[in-house]
């Protein structure tokens, strides 16, 4: 079972804070950096620490569009205007922006949702997820990390099903599928050569053109990728 999972069952009770800039998802390096003896500094993180995992059925009879956002508030106790109440609009907002061309996505409010997903997107229910494995112990600052060593993720197929953990007030993943290459190095990496919005970024802070070689980034604690066995 990944940690990501087991991290759903028995939940992290705190994490470190971070800017968003600050935090592993959007450090990006080139996939040729990507290799035993390289040394990145990096800062873990966890969107959904501590939140609680819901039952489907629980889940299921808690609205979830951004429109019924004073219900929501009101039903989970979250106070109206508060930083928690500001991300939870957040994160509905981007649940309900369009896929990117050739995307599917879903914002699974349970593990039964977001392995129905998968399962959906990769054509079968014989699938398994992987996720960052490192520093699961608890919140962990920004250090310096020496990669030991890298192993391709095998996906069959080629494509597999992102899923990564939300701000909100219980435990939430925005998934979609991908046909990003993936390796693992006890944290998982996933390396693009798409012209997604943030990957465009990326290709510009790193002074390459977009598309002509992949670029990388290693995956928070609660995201998971998931692949056909």
């Amino acid at each position: 079972m990944p940690g990501a999972i087991r991290d759903l069952i028995n939940p992290v009770s705190s994490a470190a804070s971070a800017s968003k800039e600050d935090t592993v998802n959007n450090v990006f390096f080139l996939e040729k950096d990507l290799f035993p003896g390289s040394k990145m500094t990096l800062h873990f993180t966890r969107a959904t620490a501590g939140a609680a995992l819901l039952p489907r059925g629980r889940a299921d009879s808690v609205p979830f569009a951004s429109e019924k956002l004073p219900e929501i508030l009101s039903q989970l106790s979250v106070p109206a205007g508060s930083p928690a109440a500001d991300a939870m609009r957040s994160t509905l907002a981007e649940c309900e922006a369009a896929p990117q061309a050739g995307e599917a996505k879903r914002c699974a409010t349970s593990l039964e949702s977001m392995v129905e997903f998968a399962a959906s997107s990769l054509g079968t229910r014989d699938v398994h997820a992987v996720s960052t494995e490192v520093d699961r112990a608890g919140p962990t600052p920004r250090q310096a990390y020496r990669v030991e060593a890298v192993r391709p993720v095998p996906v069959s197929g080629g494509d597999m099903v992102a899923c990564h953990g939300m701000a909100y007030a219980y435990a939430v993943f925005g998934c979609h599928t991908t046909t990003a290459a993936a390796y693992t190095a006890e944290a998982l990496a996933a390396c693009h050569t798409d012209a997604a919005p943030r990957v465009a970024e990326a290709y510009k802070r790193l002074g390459v053109a977009p598309g002509s070689v992949p670029v990388c980034h290693f995956l928070p604690q609660d995201d998971m990728l998931w692949v056909r066995n």
